[in-house]
């Protein structure tokens, strides 16, 4: 391996299903193989040779590559190097999900349409998806942007589910107020569809139509503004974010400037 480049594999704790593959300055060649899982993601510099099944792609930086379980395929770089981040998701997650979204039997799943993408909307949701999961940080916001893409990815073509913007407003409430009752904890997705009784992509859906924010959204508001409360009353910010289950002082004060434009210090000291 040369020494400018770089290569990261890792699965994920928060999503299991999920491993993460990143290269950076790659010149390696791969003979053709297939995964079992789903695979996609973005090529971040360079060209490529791509070849999926029988067709022969070239890929280059701002692209998307999305690969089905089984396809045989070979990915390499033109000339020189390239960098490139992928994630492979488990295809009985997916088929899951797609369940969910579809109303159709969990047997099976529904394959990527293409083999490729040239979106750039769709680079950069992978792209903040990829990242996310990396960091191992706000799992709720994890999950939601992995369903949102399989989301674009497949419902458009099969059709959503008839009744999935059904308001269950009792069960969307039971929701909130476990959110509320845990602001400091780390919810899964899966722990509040069995609150509410829904799918994982019901209870997406739904929430965010009847209350504006998803529940990842809705969780660190509701973080913010309880945390505004401890610092009118002289709590320490270290102390603040640690109450609240932030993952450090930094990412507590850029959540907190994003949605008060201040600083915590800044806020407290009208207060304090």
């Amino acid at each position: 391996m040369a020494s400018s480049e770089k290569v990261m594999l890792k699965r994920s704790i928060g999503l299991p299903s999920v491993e993460l593959r990143q290269a950076y300055q790659s010149r390696a060649c791969y003979h053709r193989h297939s995964h079992d899982e789903f695979s996609f993601g973005v090529i971040d510099a360079g060209e490529a040779n791509y070849q999926n099944l029988r067709q022969l792609h070239r890929i280059q930086q701002g692209q998307v590559v999305t690969i089905n379980p089984g396809d045989v395929h070979s990915c390499n770089p033109k000339q020189g190097a390239w960098s490139f981040r992928m994630l492979f998701v488990d295809s009985r997650w997916v088929g899951q999900l797609q369940a969910e979204m579809l109303a159709k039997p969990a047997t099976d799943y529904h394959a990527f349409g293409q083999d490729y993408l040239s979106c750039g909307a769709s680079y950069r949701a992978i792209s903040q998806l990829f990242n996310r999961i990396a960091e191992e940080q706000a799992l709720l916001l994890q999950e939601e942007l992995l369903i949102g893409f399989f989301e674009q990815q497949f419902s458009a073509k099969q059709g959503l589910r008839s009744d999935v913007e059904r308001l269950a407003l009792p069960q969307l409430a039971r929701v909130q107020q476990c959110i509320q009752d845990q602001l400091a904890e780390t919810v899964s997705l899966s722990e509040l569809a069995d609150v509410a009784g829904l799918s994982r992509y019901h209870l997406v859906r739904s929430f965010k139509r009847v209350y504006g924010l998803s529940p990842h959204a809705f969780q660190l508001n509701q973080r913010i503004n309880q945390a505004k409360a401890l610092l009118r009353t002289g709590n320490s910010i270290a102390d603040t974010a640690l109450q609240l289950g932030f993952a450090d002082q930094s990412h507590f004060q850029r959540n907190f400037k994003k949605r008060l434009a201040l600083t915590p210090k800044q806020y407290q000291g009208f207060f304090v």
